[in-house]
């Protein structure tokens, strides 16, 4: 749960809050910070989007687009635990996983949502070699 630096906070096209979140999959915040301290999601701290007077709060955000239909978006967890096991960051991660690959097509996030989880995990696989 590092802060992320503004290149790779660039390639995240929506961010949710952890109440967003748990909105989202019907649970309480509770059980989100245990699904981050679990590694079944990514959270980075971000500024708090600059309501007046929260500006420069940083709150703890996860990407949209590992939210789906009342549910973390399927392959999701495995991918993040193979890149953990690769020893990438959460910053590291959140990177491969939101750069454009023209092979794929789109980034390794949009092909999760996409139902294409079999070959994001291939890459992720490939990485460790």
């Amino acid at each position: 749960m590092n802060e992320i630096d503004a290149k790779t906070d660039a390639l995240v096209p929506a961010w949710l809050t952890l109440p967003d979140v748990a909105e989202k999959l019907g649970v309480e915040v509770t059980r989100v910070r245990q699904l981050v301290k679990e590694g079944q999601l990514i959270a980075v701290r971000r500024e708090n989007g600059g309501d007046g007077g929260n500006v420069g709060n940083k709150v703890l955000q996860v990407p949209a687009d590992f939210i789906g239909e009342g549910r973390i978006v399927k392959g999701l967890t495995g991918t993040i635990t193979l890149l953990k096991d690769d020893g990438f960051s959460d910053e590291e991660m959140l990177e491969w996983l939101f750069t454009p690959d023209d092979t794929l097509p789109g980034t390794p996030a949009q092909a999760l949502r996409e139902n294409r989880g079999t070959e994001v995990k291939r890459r992720a696989q490939a990485l460790a070699v």
